[in-house]
């Protein structure tokens, strides 16, 4: 898979079957999609290209939100789109000045002049352009008069599936992990540097790796205990994760500490202060509650060893 960062860089090839979005997380509903334009890029003798964009729109459109997370960095988002079997991906810069054009610009002057394509694989409720003012009926026009053609993949297709990248932040937003990683089709995670903590796990036999996550933007699911996986130097680890504001140590109000992740691995004492970690998350396996000594929990960290370890 070639990538580019930018619409100029696109190289014409003889026959580019595209379909755009911002595919998010790269979930069972898109790689429906994918599936079907790799297919017809195939049955045309021509090559897939994805036209996606950084930052995710609604970064740029609504700054007053309360501000999006999103399901997959732009490396993690690289590299599931690479494992599709996509020909090209284009990373194109969203900004206020790309938004505000009309549907025929961008149709006109992207699509059919920068990028030269000759079908486009479209769902059937893709709005596009200035106020998403553009639609499949417009394509539909536009198609015989640009010289390309557009191939809808049905609704009935899209709903079966009845995924959405919305659907997936908001489960992992309420901890529902088990549902999130069945939308996906894979187990969410994230990755970060191990740095220094308190070291207060040691005390009670249950060292944790504290993580700092890199890309402010990635989700981090609801606070709470959960069964993970993660991989370190190269090497799978079952372990349990914490994120929260550890309230049975920290003094303060929830809101007033920022939560922290740190994983607690199963089997495992090497120094790896430094090192990049990627976590799986599997399942939640309880609510973050305050204790009344580190003795009390202890006692639950057994418990929930316990029970991570009938989850893996």
């Amino acid at each position: 898979m070639r990538v580019y960062y930018n619409i100029d860089e696109f190289q014409k090839v003889d026959c580019p079957v595209l379909t755009t979005g911002t595919f998010d997380g790269v979930h069972l509903g898109h790689k429906k999609i994918l599936s079907r334009l790799s297919e017809i890029a195939e049955r045309s003798s021509g090559e897939s290209v994805l036209l996606t964009f950084n930052p995710h729109p609604r970064m740029v459109l609504f700054t007053n939100d309360a501000g999006i997370k999103l399901l997959s960095t732009q490396k993690e988002k690289i590299r599931q789109l690479e494992e599709s079997g996509i020909d090209h991906l284009i990373i194109h810069p969203f900004t206020i000045a790309f938004s505000r054009l009309s549907s025929i610009e961008f149709v006109r002057d992207l699509l059919v002049n920068k990028l030269g394509i000759k079908k486009l694989v479209i769902g059937y409720n893709h709005q596009f352009g200035r106020n998403r003012e553009g639609t499949l009926e417009h394509l539909r026009e536009y198609g015989p008069v640009y010289g390309f053609d557009v191939e809808e993949i049905p609704a009935k297709e899209i709903d079966n599936v009845n995924i959405s990248s919305t659907k997936i932040r908001n489960a992992l937003k309420e901890g529902n992990v088990s549902i999130a990683n069945s939308f996906l089709g894979y187990n969410y995670s994230f990755e970060g540097i191990v740095v220094r903590g308190k070291e207060l796990g040691r005390t009670i036999g249950f060292p944790t790796a504290n993580i700092e996550i890199q890309d402010k933007e990635k989700l981090i699911p609801k606070d709470g205990v959960y069964a993970a996986r993660a991989e370190v130097n190269g090497n799978q680890y079952n372990g349990m994760l914490n994120i929260g504001f550890k309230p049975t140590i920290e003094e303060g109000k929830p809101e007033a500490v920022r939560s922290t992740i740190e994983i607690n691995l199963f089997d495992f004492d090497d120094d790896i202060y430094g090192c990049v970690i990627k976590v799986e998350l599997i399942d939640r396996i309880r609510d973050e509650k305050k204790f009344v000594n580190l003795d009390e929990l202890k006692n639950q960290l057994v418990l929930d060893k316990s029970e991570t370890d009938r989850i893996l």
